[in-house]
């Protein structure tokens, strides 16, 4: 079954709750406690979404991070090509590329299942992180 990482979920419960407290500066700390998410996996996330500048990180005795645009401007796409470095795919040729696939060359099903990851990501895509809060 086809499923998101704990850490893209980590990314996004961070990227809701940040448009839920109206883009206030957060902390890893204040977002970990509240949702129960290891602080320390929390912060490896945080710090890909920054490097991946959907969000900011405010340095200082008062910082944290808050969204670097608009939350309708932030697909859940965008976070988990951040998060993983990889857009979702439903199968090893979809995740990787085809060469990497022994049967990619007489697979039978890699035209339905391409049609599939097609809508999945226009799904991804078009839900944005304003539609999660």
């Amino acid at each position: 079954m086809l499923k998101l990482s704990k850490k893209v979920e980590y990314g996004l419960i961070a990227m809701r709750h940040i448009a839920s407290v109206n883009n206030q500066i957060s902390t890893v700390k204040e977002i970990s406690e509240r949702y129960s998410i290891p602080s320390d996996v929390l912060a490896k996330v945080m710090q890909k979404l920054t490097r991946g500048k959907l969000i900011l990180s405010h340095q200082g005795a008062m910082g944290g991070y808050t969204l670097a645009r608009g939350a309708h401007d932030i697909s859940v796409m965008d976070v988990i090509g951040v998060v993983e470095g990889t857009q979702v795919g439903i199968a090893q040729c979809f995740a990787e590329t085809p060469e990497n696939c022994s049967i990619y060359s007489n697979c039978t099903i890699k035209h339905p299942l391409g049609k599939i990851q097609h809508n999945l990501e226009q799904v991804f895509a078009s839900m944005k992180v304003s539609e999660i809060v």
